[in-house]
């Protein structure tokens, strides 16, 4: 049996230290790659920045502007769809009519302005009908009507005048009617405020000035001159403003009428002219569902 005896801490001899050894020098710390041997190495590059912001970051804000230029786009053609496939209003409405009115003159063939036959009234009350004859190709302004209407007619920027000739039933009675054509409904009303009024035979031995007659060989209206004038009327509708001349069938020359006649005899002129104005100038609301339109 081993018994251990300890000595008391004031008795215990000190403690033993390793000897001193002074370090040997070693290699020099390598130092980065293309420098001296020995040298410091440098200190970690900084990252480079643009405005503050480092590459991530712009690839980031390069992601959130593409999505808000996807959803803006989005949107934009989501209302020009809904703006191309919505009803018109009624504005765009009114708009399509005004506009299809004054293309009548042009998009309309000639027998639909200028129908082969046309009803009207005489003094009796009972209704005849007037034949047309020819249709007049020039559409010229100023050759259409006297010097003194050509004048109002080219302030007002005459596009054209529309000319046809008309033979009432008996065939004793012509009719010249010619269509103006106005810019629009306003430069129309202007011209034809500025236009002499209607004269009828009164014995004065002229109508002058008004719409030229127009005679077409092997017809009624072969004799009807210019000096056969006994009528001129003027309507108006739209951006068309409608004359009319009317004489008789043997051409008689208005200075051989020297009083004035009784009744109405040249009334089937304003009738065709007036008819002729509304047809023209009655507007026609879009029907979408027509092929005649398209909304």
């Amino acid at each position: 049996m081993a018994v251990v005896a300890f000595l008391p801490p004031s008795q215990q001899p000190p403690a033993q230290r390793p000897p001193f050894r002074p370090a040997r020098p070693g290699p020099p710390a390598a130092g980065p790659p293309g420098a001296p041997f020995g040298a410091a190495p440098h200190p970690a590059p900084r990252p480079v920045t643009l405005l503050g912001l480092r590459g991530r970051q712009w690839m980031v804000v390069a992601i959130v502007l593409g999505c808000c230029y996807l959803v803006t786009s989005g949107a934009v053609i989501i209302g020009a769809w809904g703006t191309l496939h919505r009803a018109p209003t009624n504005a765009e409405l009114q708009r399509a009519a005004n506009a299809e009115v004054a293309r009548r003159w042009e998009a309309w063939p000639a027998e639909r302005i200028f129908p082969g036959r046309l009803s009207y009234t005489p003094d009796e009350g009972h209704s005849e009908y007037a034949s047309r004859t020819g249709i007049v190709p020039d559409t010229a302004c100023e050759p259409s009507v006297d010097a003194e209407i050509a004048t109002t007619l080219r302030k007002h920027n005459c596009k054209a005048v529309l000319r046809a000739t008309y033979a009432d039933q008996l065939q004793g009675v012509v009719v010249t009617v010619g269509v103006v054509v106005f810019p629009d409904s306003w430069q129309a009303d202007r011209a034809y405020k500025e236009l002499p009024d209607s004269h009828g035979p009164d014995g004065t031995g002229t109508v002058r000035p008004a719409l030229r007659a127009a005679a077409f060989p092997g017809t009624a209206s072969a004799p009807f001159t210019d000096a056969a004038r006994q009528d001129r009327t003027f309507d108006r509708g739209g951006p068309y403003v409608v004359l009319s001349t009317s004489g008789q069938a043997d051409g008689r020359p208005a200075a051989a009428v020297k009083k004035e006649r009784p009744g109405e005899p040249f009334a089937v002129g304003f009738q065709i002219a007036h008819t002729i104005a509304r047809s023209l100038s009655l507007r026609a609301l879009p029907d979408c569902s027509s092929r005649e339109w398209r909304c």
